[in-house]
């Protein structure tokens, strides 16, 4: 993290030119924000800097935190050097999640000679920015924080510092007083990656004043699918705002397995971020049969739980003695790879009340052939895993979490079963269902993969009723996984079609890029690939 700087004097704003208007094709109106809202978020402040205390007090970053929050003190800006002379785009994505999903978004804003500044809510969040952007913030071209709380006087600060020439808003993740501030100032607010769900909205509703003035400040919203784009409307976007591009949990430049890994004697897992390379479909196969040698498991079916929550482990250790009871599967494996990791030794405790064998990655532990549970108890190795395995189980699904990223295991041509609660990722996780990639029991869009390739729901050999409970979910969730983990051939087809559909969605990353590029052009036409000063 660069060392910090204390925010420029408020008073001062009105002479820089990003703050005090520009050339723009359209004058955009400001609407304000109601006063109900100032007054709520006022009372809330100091509950919020205790709540802040409360989680991270404990942490060598609290202080740092409640200054950024606070508007006390921040980093520098990103330094503006050789071509890289577009300006500072701000962008907020709240967590991990938010933060996987517009990283690629982001590496093509710095390819194209912006400079980003990044801000997170939670600390995982904040975390995974710092690990995910680290070349780029070493080099000055991108700056980390987290995010201002949501009062008028933090924000002037906040804005006077940055000076963004606009600010991207990741999924769902808006305040009022912040749009408010932005279309003031005429700063361009882009919601990319929109995503709406039923629930969100009728929240949303709820507050119909505060969300009214929240999407009419927005300049523009890419939003995931059409059902999003409706309910963005009906909390009073115009439809002129809004853009429906598909979701970026489609682009994948995440960590993947690194081929030094597969080609050594030890355990393979080494995954060097700057290194990852996207699996093509020649040599996906190729690389989960290199990893299962290295791994000394080239005979053994193999199923990942992945990104798991409280309560999930329980259910993917059921489920793997369920597996185990049948002859013909006696000797799966399980890799487990929870979530948060302050949660490896209370998982490890879990997996060792069942009686299970297990080993540890963080211990350096072999698999050997009595070991039936792998605990993968580390970090930045996620596709690892997810190239290892036959089946992934994609986490967040089997408790109302939402859901994480499928596209994960998809591109690396692995098939998933999810859980009922995929609200974060629907769109993906029915088009991955729809080719037969992905499993969830009351997924209407499955189609199972048949081994000769196509899809037919006739063939189907699990009987793919509708779960009216968890019970019933999980076991449908036992049957398919049977299915696929007794018929590897098959479960290769399933994967192969969610790795080709992939392929096939990479497009939406360019299609947002332009999008953002445009709203640009027009608030700065004259300065567009000049440096902002």
């Amino acid at each position: 993290m660069p060392s910090s700087h204390t925010p420029s004097d408020t008073s001062s704003h009105s002479t820089d030119t990003r703050l005090s208007g520009h050339n723009l094709l359209t004058d955009r109106a400001v609407y304000q924000t109601p006063f109900y809202y100032q007054f709520l978020i006022g009372v809330l402040k100091p509950l919020y800097r205790l709540q802040v205390w409360r989680r991270s007090h404990k942490r060598d970053n609290y202080q740092q935190e409640v200054a950024q929050r606070f508007g006390k003190q921040y980093p520098p800006r990103p330094a503006i050097t050789g071509h890289s002379n577009k300006g500072v785009i701000w962008c907020h994505a709240v967590s991990l999640g938010e933060t996987n999903t517009v990283a690629p978004l982001l590496d093509a804003l710095l390819a194209s000679g912006y400079q980003i500044w990044l801000t997170n809510t939670t600390q995982t969040g904040f975390a995974r920015g710092a690990s995910r952007f680290a070349d780029a913030i070493a080099q000055n071209r991108m700056s980390h924080s987290y995010v201002p709380v949501d009062t008028p006087a933090v924000i002037e600060t906040f804005l006077t510092h940055v000076q963004p020439i606009a600010a991207l808003f990741v999924e769902t993740e808006l305040w009022a007083n912040i749009l408010t501030k932005l279309a003031e100032h005429q700063i361009p607010s882009i919601l990319v990656n929109g995503r709406l769900s039923a629930s969100s909205f009728k929240s949303y509703q709820k507050i119909g004043a505060v969300s009214s003035s929240m999407m009419k400040n927005l300049a523009l919203i890419i939003a995931q699918d059409s059902d999003s784009a409706k309910r963005f409307r009906q909390l009073g976007a115009d439809s002129a705002q809004i853009r429906v591009a598909g979701s970026l949990k489609w682009v994948i430049n995440t960590p993947k397995i690194d081929d030094k890994a597969i080609g050594s004697s030890e355990q393979a897992g080494d995954t060097e971020e700057a290194r990852a390379q996207i699996p093509s479909k020649k040599n996906s196969l190729a690389k989960k049969n290199a990893l299962a040698k290295a791994f000394a498991i080239a005979d053994r079916p193999v199923w990942v739980a992945a990104s798991t929550h409280n309560g999930e482990e329980e259910t993917a250790l059921s489920l793997h003695q369920q597996i185990l009871s049948q002859s013909s599967l006696a000797n799966t494996l399980l890799i487990i790879v929870p979530r948060h990791p302050e949660r490896f030794d209370e998982v490890a405790a879990l997996i060792e009340k069942t009686g299970l064998t297990m080993a540890r990655r963080s211990l350096d532990e072999a698999i050997n052939a009595d070991t039936q549970v792998y605990l993968a108890d580390s970090m930045g190795e996620m596709m690892t895993w997810y190239t290892l395995a036959n089946v992934a189980l994609v986490g967040g699904s089997l408790v109302d979490i939402g859901g994480h990223n499928p596209v994960e295991p998809a591109s690396v041509a692995t098939p998933i079963i999810m859980g009922r609660y995929t609200q974060s990722c629907q769109s993906v996780v029915d088009k991955l269902a729809e080719v037969g990639a992905l499993y969830q029991p009351n997924n209407q869009f499955y189609r199972p993969m048949t081994i000769d390739g196509s899809n037919e729901r006739a063939k189907s050999t699990v009987n793919h009723q509708y779960g009216t409970d968890s019970t019933d979910d999980t076991a449908l969730i036992c049957q398919q996984l049977e299915v696929w983990l007794s018929d590897l051939p098959l479960a290769t087809q399933a994967g192969q079609a969610g790795e080709t559909i992939t392929v096939q969605q990479q497009a939406v990353l360019t299609r947002q890029l332009a999008m953002i590029e445009d709203v640009i052009e027009q608030y700065f036409p004259q300065n567009l690939g000049q440096e902002i000063l």
